[in-house]
Order: structure tokens, then C-alpha cells, then sequence
């Protein structure tokens, strides 16, 4: 399994080499406990809070909490999608799971199927620049996130309350109710999508969201990439045509933006905002 892509501000080891070292031998225990070797490159995640490397045929990620806030959707998303989601889905098969806990650090390791096929893109969600992927490969995601809307479940991706506080800081307008929701991915970019065939990674947050959220993100992700873009708006014409695939997209373009607000994807923040801005007919307010 391939690691989920944060920003490259922040996809990076800890800087405190405590931290690093800890985390290390973290990932060696739980190794030792499934009785694996990881000797593949190590993989850090959002702000150096998970590690993952290559062993044999597994992938072997680690998650790390602060002891007394492990726990909740993102802790348990990838043990919940191995249990909720078809095998139809394409994604890594969950092995092994073990949590244990120090008086300062919780942790979580997940052992899953080593997926050889390569990312779209590598230490970054964001696509700069068109490549050609075969018709089938989008037939696969079609089907896959079909698929994926048809699971029920009560984990909740996406908040109206998110909507409510933040969209007229990121988007100028005021907020808008979420009236039809799916069951959607809630991290679709192209780190978390391999080239063909097509596997669908990293399912922390998988849940509830709005309609269009998950290909409103892939689009904008997209948005350096012109002739992508394009086939994403193509392709899933039925959902992001409508006023619920709208609405979808405008909140994961607010997201994005206030991600950009903290200093990540600044050569992608303007193509969000003018697609924002094309979307509302409203500039978006100056951070």
C-alpha cells in the first residue's frame, strides 16, 4: 500500500529527531511483532504522524496520536473500509492490525497488500501536467466510486458545520446547506490513485460527504493539468453538472483554499481560486 500524499510542506519526517527516532523504532516493534521485514524506503506522512516502508509483500504503515486522542474516524478508517467497502473497490487488502500505547504515544500499525503499481503522482496530491491514461483505467474509477456510493455508513467526512464557519472566509459567499450526501473516498487526488489498473489508496477518511465533493477535489487537483481536467468535467458530467454535484465541488474548493491559505499548493492556490471564482461569480476573498 502506498502512503497517502500530503502537501510537500509538510510530508516530511518530524523535524525533532526524537520524534524520528521514535517513530522508528516504533515501526520496527509492530515489524517484529507480524514478523516482517521492512527494508523498502521510508514513507512519511502529514506532519511525520504516520510512517510506512515496504516489507516483503506487505506494506507496513505505522499511526501515531498523542496517548489519549487515538481513536475516531481517521484512526480507524483504513480497518473500516477492509471491513464496509466491496472488494470491487480496488484497494490494498488489510493483513494484520496491532495498537498499543506508551504513557505519551498511542499507536496504530496496519499491515496490507504491497501494491507494485505505481501512484499517479509521488509526494504530492496535486497533477502538473496531462498524462495519458487509457480509457479502461477510467471506466475502473467510474465504476469503483459507483460502487462506493452504495455503502452505508455513519462515518461523517464532511461537516455542515465546516461549511457553515468557513466558506464566506474562502470563497466570499454565504454558507450553503449540504442537501444530498454519498458515501464517497473524501481524499481523491493522484497520489492516492495508481496508474493501470487502477487502485484506489489511503481510505483514512473515507465517509459521508456531499455529492461532488470527491471529483470536485480530483478536478481541482487537476486544474495544472488542462486536458485532464477536462475529461474529469467529461466523464462525471452527471454528477458535477447538477446543483448537488455544485455544491459538492464548492466545498472541497474551500477546503483546498483554506489549505492554501496555510502556505501549501501556491502554484496551484490561483487555478482554485478562478474556478471558484467562475463557479460563484464572486472573487474570492484575499487571504
Amino acid at each position: 500500500m502506498m502512503e497517502q500524499a500530503a502537501p510537500q510542506a509538510v510530508f516530511t519526517a518530524p523535524a525533532d529527531r526524537e520524534d524520528r527516532d521514535r517513530m522508528r523504532r516504533a515501526h520496527a516493534a509492530a515489524a517484529h511483532h507480524f514478523q516482517v521485514t521492512a527494508s523498502g524506503p521510508e514513507v512519511w506522512g502529514w506532519q511525520g504522524r504516520t510512517l510506512g516502508r515496504r516489507a516483503g509483500d506487505c506494506w507496513l504503515r505505522l499511526v501515531s496520536a498523542e496517548a489519549g486522542k487515538a481513536g475516531g474516524r481517521l484512526w480507524e478508517g483504513t480497518a473500516t473500509a477492509d471491513t464496509h467497502v466491496p472488494r470491487t473497490v480496488p484497494r490494498p487488502r488489510l493483513r494484520g492490525l496491532l495498537d498499543w500505547t506508551t504513557p505519551d504515544v498511542a499507536y496504530r500499525a496496519e499491515l496490507t497488500e504491497y501494491v507494485s503499481t505505481p501512484p499517479v503522482t509521488s509526494g504530492t496530491p496535486v497533477l502538473d501536467q496531462d498524462i495519458p491514461l487509457p480509457n479502461a483505467w477510467w471506466s475502473e474509477l467510474k465504476s469503483a466510486l459507483g460502487t462506493l456510493t452504495t455503502v452505508p455508513t455513519d462515518r461523517e467526512s464532511v461537516r455542515q458545520n465546516w461549511v457553515d464557519r468557513n466558506l464566506r472566509r474562502f470563497l466570499g459567499i454565504g454558507p450553503i446547506r449540504i442537501r444530498e450526501t454519498t458515501t464517497g473516498h473524501a481524499d481523491l487526488h493522484w497520489a492516492n490513485l495508481t496508474r493501470a489498473p487502477l487502485v484506489v489508496l489511503d481510505w483514512e477518511n473515507w465517509g459521508r460527504l456531499p455529492v461532488g465533493y470527491d471529483l470536485g477535489l480530483l478536478h481541482a487537483y487537476s486544474l495544472a493539468a488542462p486536458a485532464t481536467a477536462a475529461r474529469i468535467r467529461r466523464e462525471f458530467a452527471y454528477v458535477l453538472d447538477t446543483d448537488a454535484g455544485r455544491t459538492g465541488e464548492l466545498i472541497a474548493l474551500g477546503q483546498l483554499l483554506q489549505a492554501c491559505s496555510r502556505g501549501v499548493h501556491p502554484r496551484l492556490a490561483p487555478l482554485i481560486a478562478r474556478r471558484a471564482e467562475h463557479l460563484t461569480g464572486i472573487p474570492v476573498p484575499t487571504p
